[in-house]
């Protein structure tokens, strides 16, 4: 593993710690995976059959896709938000989960 996945993957880990604090979750869920998954799923509010489709060729991508837009939603950020989680983890988890965004549970 060189340098720059480490920092990348330190990057996304302490953002989705702090996402999972915000949003009322215990932020050590991030570190285990597809528990990290499965809490991401509750954070963005979607149904437990969600987590299945995760593991489907083609269908994942469409499914990541729309929950990432509904944990933008969550936290009150534009559907351009979600463009970057879905793309830029690395970079929008912290930003979402450092900033000054609130998480709304009841948001659309």
């Amino acid at each position: 593993m060189t340098i720059i996945n480490l920092i990348i993957l330190i990057a996304v880990i302490v953002g989705m710690w702090k996402v999972f604090d915000k949003a009322g979750e215990y932020g050590w869920a991030s570190l285990i995976p597809f528990y990290n998954l499965w809490v991401l799923n509750r954070i963005g509010g979607k149904e437990w059959y969600w987590f299945i489709g995760y593991f489907i060729p083609l269908v994942n991508l469409i499914l990541f896709a729309l929950l990432s837009l509904a944990i933008a939603r969550r936290f009150g950020q534009p559907g351009i938000f979600a463009v970057g989680l879905y793309f830029l983890p690395f970079f929008f988890y912290p930003i979402l989960g450092f900033g000054g965004s609130r998480f709304q549970p009841y948001a659309a």
